[in-house]
């Protein structure tokens, strides 16, 4: 992490002269005060200045950006990145050929890569920031299969009146079974399992 240490005869003076040292803006860092100024006796014996701590803050999507170039270069796959910071969540979308091999099967590659992802732009932070990657609309594609998915499936439960038990999802996949079905007049669902291999069941009221 990129950092300086100056002093000043005030904190305002000692943050100053750390700005210019790294060449960077107020909002672009950290501030510590190690010390702060002491005028001594009569402005002379024991005087000190103020001393601070100044670390330039990693930017998230540099560092995601740099994570995924080295990843994807190693799977062979030439991509660039569309990135998005709101709030406490990274959006990354994956633009490039044979994306296919990035998704994986049901997008599993996918939620491993945006699980390291997060991994690494966390390491440093103090705030847990949210990473979530997409490419080529399938997270968007996957919630309408899932959701149609679980219609049909409600409806031949309210027919048969018998559970229905999915395959194993991961919590994201879960949620919009959920979603899709907590106001349904005729059908339940509740989650069964530990992770990996959690699944939702779907059953009559």
């Amino acid at each position: 992490m990129k950092f300086a240490e100056k002093t000043g005869k005030t904190v305002e003076e000692a943050v100053k002269n750390a700005l210019e040292a790294l060449n960077v803006t107020e909002d672009q860092v950290d501030i510590q005060v190690l010390e702060e100024p002491n005028k001594g006796i009569f402005g002379l014996i024991g005087s000190r200045p103020a001393r601070v701590r100044v670390t330039v803050k990693e930017d998230p999507k540099q560092i995601a950006a740099e994570f995924l170039d080295q990843m994807l270069q190693g799977m062979g796959i030439e991509a660039t990145y569309n990135m998005k910071l709101e709030k406490d969540i990274l959006y990354v979308d994956v633009v490039g050929r044979d994306m296919g091999v990035l998704i994986g099967r049901r997008g599993q590659t996918l939620d491993a890569i945006q699980y390291l992802v997060s991994l690494v732009v966390n390491k440093n932070r103090e705030d847990y920031l949210k990473v979530i990657m997409d490419t080529e609309n399938y997270r968007r594609k996957r919630e309408e299969t899932l959701v149609r998915l679980a219609k049909k499936l409600a409806y031949k439960v309210q027919v048969t009146k018998e559970d229905i038990v999915l395959e194993p999802m991961n919590p994201y996949e879960r949620r919009i079974i959920h979603a899709a079905l907590q106001n349904h007049p005729k059908v339940v669902t509740r989650s069964q399992g530990e992770e990996p291999f959690r699944k939702v069941i779907i059953a009559a009221k």
